[in-house]
């Protein structure tokens, strides 16, 4: 599935006023050059946001400021967003995010098992309370039962991993295409941000 985070909404209605590259064709190869990096600003809305309600009060501050330079850049021109290293200010809002999830974990901190692979692997009831599973490859692994409490789950690939009955409700930076992708049913607990996948049912 893939997810814009709103960008598409905020190219249009803002960047290009309400134009689009159906009824302006000429406009097609602009937008579609700004999109990549839309939706990137608002990955990281998405992510910043979330980040100010977590117990990471120490850093709430610097997280505001990370989300008005998001909103501001996400605000500029199509000429400013094609110049804008997003990939840089990506890195900086990634930072962040690492020190406000180390903050969170700090009580309960798991193993650190980030951008590892563990595809199809049975993580039937493994303990990863508090674990880093960012960028963890998770594909058609079997994680039910596991203790995902407070887990980091930022960029994990959740391609056709098993979570049902799993407890995911907890979890930190889980996104909507995250548990689309994953396998889970009616007993699956996710956080109230998202929205339960209709073919869980």
């Amino acid at each position: 599935m893939f997810d814009c985070f709103g960008a598409g909404q905020q190219l249009t209605q803002v960047t290009f006023g309400g134009r689009t590259w159906r009824e302006t064709p000429e406009l097609a190869a602009a937008q579609f050059a700004v999109l990549p990096v839309m939706r990137q600003l608002h990955e990281s809305l998405w992510y910043l946001t979330e980040a100010l309600s977590l117990p990471a009060a120490a850093l709430h501050e610097e997280v505001r400021a990370a989300l008005v330079l998001t909103e501001r850049l996400a605000a500029g021109t199509a000429e400013q967003l094609l110049a804008l290293d997003v990939g840089a200010h990506r890195r900086a809002v990634g930072e962040l995010l690492g020190r406000v999830s180390e903050l969170v974990r700090s009580a309960s901190r798991g193993p650190d098992r980030r951008g590892t692979d563990l595809i199809g692997k049975d993580l039937r009831n493994a303990r990863l309370r508090g674990a880093s599973l960012r960028g963890a490859y998770l594909i058609g692994a079997d994680l039910r039962g596991a203790d995902l409490r407070s887990a980091d789950l930022l960029g994990a690939d959740l391609r056709a991993a098993d979570v049902r009955g799993t407890d995911l409700g907890e979890c930190l930076f889980l996104t909507q295409p995250q548990v689309e992708a994953a396998r889970g049913d009616g007993s699956t607990k996710i956080p109230a941000t998202l929205d339960r996948p209709a073919h869980w049912s």
